[in-house]
């Protein structure tokens, strides 16, 4: 951030792009204060209680971006481009398509009059109102609406910039509370809206601030004020859409209109914000993977977000306990698995034939080996980013004692690198303990160590106790991964041309497993896969000899049934069922290959 000086300039008769720079920091500062208490007003229009960290990672993203500019036109260009890329949820893109107005509506000068403000924040309006598909009424719509017709209102009388803001806050609060009375929902459970809440608190930050002008103070904000929702007062609905879907797609092959009915058909609360040459998109909907693949036709889909809105609703209202487990999709476990624990499993991205998707989520396995047979292009993978898990974590943090996560190795992906930077960040804002555990593993054997984890919490360890169990686990995990075919290890550079050509040729099935260090390693070869997994057996049999083995599962890249007859097999060696059975990631699965088998196992002395 850049140096601050003592005080702002004393032409209180205008704002330039340092006032509005400022301004928009001291708001922030204070969605941060109050982001626990927006969430717990979250009923509308879903009650999954991320509102609040919504509005925050929305205007973190912006002050992540920008720096502040003299000239009014450029800083709020720039706030809006920031907000439009990293806007969340639904108040979120309303937000940012209300920065996004405001940027095309604002005059080509330094610094602008009350009236030429004014002007700009009524020109805003219709934005946020023809970016939804069906606007309602007692949101953050109407807050921002009957603000803009104060402020012009008054822009003849008052020509003081500080005055007009600080008297507009009367109107804001009076709106606010009105909301209650305007939604079913709000009438319900007596709250206000979360989103008009959240616009108004930033506003209170930003007079705040025009008050004192004091620019210094905003590095050092106040202790969160929090507004705590009493348990009765939470309205549990049923939710009809798991998934808060988001995407920015550019070089738009058609209108903005069209993408709307689009997105519409596969769910609601649709926002279409932005311009006709780059435009953000949120719906809520069950289908995310049907939902892609339709707007593929639409541009360029740059950047996806689905979040479980299922599983934010639990971690507000209905968390089985006080410690919060994440990790990413390469832990390979069942969704009931997922679903009873609660467990948050954050994607990873997947870029194929020119698209993005999310591992797991808007790609399913029947698409992605389908692709990969077809494809002349080989897929490649991305890291999570640290603003996800920042976002993730700000709203696990608001709810949760402790949060855990547990990622695959290291040496094959800055993911976890990235949470670990976000999961010291959160820590330190909320002053709770989150430990990011590098696994050294992935696929089957991170999910037994998620699985391992989980039940741990389940009996009531403590988040400390179930940590260090974890660092003997890992030495104490294993998988084995039997490849049928060589041609995508290949394809992905993992096994060279010449090796690859020679080992076809002379009919090889490599097992790959995992070294302590978290690195791959060839586990032996055969001339089958049937002879490589009765290696793989005969291992396992020796080892369990000397060790127990906790629990196993049998992963399969696009070949059930060659699953089920390894899972039979295994059953009369252990003497237990598999934990579960599951088609293989794809991020793990385009270097196995179609057909590949695995075995993971966890063992205790």
């Amino acid at each position: 951030m850049a140096e601050y000086p003592e005080k702002t300039n004393n032409d209180t008769t205008k704002v330039d792009g340092r006032i509005l720079y400022y301004s928009f920091i001291a708001g922030a500062n204070q969605l941060f204060q109050h982001q626990a208490e927006i969430n717990k007003l979250n009923v509308f229009p879903v009650n999954d209680k991320d509102t609040g960290t919504n509005l925050v990672a929305t205007v973190r993203s912006v002050l992540d971006n920008i720096q502040p500019q003299k000239f009014y036109k450029t800083m709020v260009n720039d706030m809006a481009e920031a907000a439009l890329v990293g806007a969340r949820g639904n108040s979120g893109v309303i937000f940012a398509q209300f920065l996004y107005g405001l940027s095309c509506e604002t005059k080509d000068k330094a610094a602008l009059t009350i009236t030429e403000f004014s002007e700009s924040v009524s020109g805003s309006v219709p934005y946020m109102y023809g970016a939804i598909s069906n606007p309602v009424e007692g949101t953050m719509l109407t807050i921002i609406k009957e603000w803009a017709e104060f402020l012009h209102a008054k822009r003849e009388n008052i020509h003081e910039f500080k005055k007009v803001i600080i008297d507009s806050l009367f109107v804001l609060e009076k709106s606010l509370s009105e909301t209650t009375f305007k939604l079913k929902a709000l009438r319900q459970s007596g709250f206000v809206d979360a989103g008009a809440k959240g616009f108004v608190v930033f506003i209170k930050g930003v007079t705040d601030f025009l008050r004192t002008g004091n620019v210094r103070q905003l590095a050092a904000p106040s202790p969160a004020a929090f507004s705590f929702v009493s348990p009765e007062h939470i309205v549990d609905e049923e939710i009809t859409y798991r998934y808060c879907t988001e995407a920015i797609i550019k070089n738009l092959s058609v209108g903005r209109d069209e993408i709307q009915k689009i997105a519409s058909k596969s769910g609601d609360s649709v926002v279409v914000a932005g311009s006709e040459a780059t435009c953000r998109i949120h719906v809520h909907t069950n289908q995310p993977a049907e939902l892609f693949q339709e707007l593929k036709a639409c541009g360029t889909i740059t950047f996806q977000k689905v979040d479980d809105m299922i599983r934010q609703h639990e971690t507000a209202t209905k968390r089985k306990w006080n410690i919060a487990l994440v990790t990413d999709s390469s832990c390979d476990l069942s969704q009931e698995l997922i679903d009873y624990y609660q467990i948050n499993v954050v994607p990873l991205n997947l870029n194929f034939a020119g698209n993005h998707f999310l591992d797991k989520v808007t790609i399913n396995p029947d698409r992605f080996y389908d692709m990969l047979e077809s494809e002349a292009e080989f897929p490649k993978t991305s890291q999570i980013n640290e603003q996800t898990f920042t976002n993730l974590y700000s709203h696990l943090a608001s709810h949760y004692d402790a949060i855990i996560a547990i990622h695959l190795t290291g040496h094959f992906s800055g993911t976890f690198a990235n949470s670990a930077k976000a999961g010291k960040r959160i820590s330190k804002e909320f002053n709770k303990p989150i430990y990011v555990i590098d696994s050294k593993n992935l696929s089957g054997a991170l999910g037994l160590l998620v699985l391992k984890a989980a039940k741990s919490i389940e009996v009531g360890q403590t988040a400390d106790a179930v940590v260090r169990t974890l660092a003997d686990d890992i030495l104490q995990t294993k998988i084995f991964v039997s490849v049928r075919d060589l041609k995508y290890m290949i394809k992905g550079g993992r096994v060279s041309k010449p090796k690859g050509f020679i080992a076809n040729l002379l009919g090889f099935n490599p097992v790959i497993s995992m070294d302590e260090q978290g690195k791959s390693m060839l586990f032996g070869n055969t001339f089958s896969q049937r002879a490589s997994l009765k290696k793989v057996m005969g291992h396992i049999a020796k080892i369990s000899r000397q060790k127990k083995v906790w629990n196993y599962i049998v992963l399969h890249a696009h070949n059930p049934e060659g699953a089920e007859e390894t899972a039979k097999k295994m059953v009369l060696l252990t003497g237990k069922k598999a934990a579960a059975i599951v088609d293989i990631s794809p991020v793990i699965g385009m270097h196995a290959g179609s057909g590949a088998i695995a075995i993971s196992l966890l063992l205790t002395n």
